[in-house]
């Protein structure tokens, strides 16, 4: 990487939303600045949002990754972890790449969940490019807790329950979302969840 485009961790998240930007653009800057750490570009319908997570951003999804994970693998569910990759479509001029993103029990091309972490507003809809891009469930960390989103015929809508993940309690796993306490915070869940058992 070139040190012109190291930069120090960001403790305040930033971002640019610019207009009439084509998807030929959207791709071209892709291509072009897909390898800068950290930096996330959001498209929708000609809108580019080029975004740079805090590193709040980051600990918190690191977190809720690591406590789902635990909790996958405590269940025996099979669950594989795609990080953030780029998810785009251009027939519906719309991609981004999720904070962390998964498959449930087999690959797909697809995810079948994908996290994200919403500390400031003033951002594209991300959940409007998740349902063009058919994701079928959204975990999202908004206002200091977890809400599940479940794509349905009319577009997402909150749920209690994951449909990947039916026994799992969402607000029990927000309670240790502890970035700050991240070893203490999964094994005190890990105790949780197998109490419940």
């Amino acid at each position: 990487m070139s040190p012109l485009l190291q930069a120090p961790p960001n403790t305040v998240e930033q971002r640019v939303i610019l207009s009439s930007v084509t998807w030929q653009q959207y791709e071209s800057l892709l291509a072009t600045l897909g390898d800068y750490a950290g930096l996330r570009l959001i498209y929708l319908e000609g809108a580019l949002e080029i975004f740079m997570p805090s590193s709040e951003h980051e600990m918190l999804k690191k977190v809720i990754a690591r406590l789902l994970e635990r909790y996958a693998e405590e269940a025996g569910i099979p669950f594989h972890g795609y990080g953030s990759t780029t998810y785009r479509r251009q027939a519906k001029e719309m991609g981004l790449e999720p904070d962390e993103c998964y498959c449930v029990e087999t690959l797909k091309e697809r995810p079948d969940l994908a996290i994200e972490i919403n500390l400031t507003s003033g951002g594209l809809d991300k959940l409007a490019i998740y349902q063009g891009l058919e994701v079928p469930e959204v975990l999202m960390w908004q206002n200091q807790r977890l809400t599940l989103y479940h794509l349905g015929e009319a577009g997402y809508q909150a749920a209690d329950r994951s449909q990947f993940f039916p026994n799992l309690d969402w607000q029990l796993l927000g309670q240790y979302v502890r970035p700050q306490d991240q070893p203490q915070a999964i094994k005190e869940f890990l105790q949780a969840i197998r109490v419940q058992d």
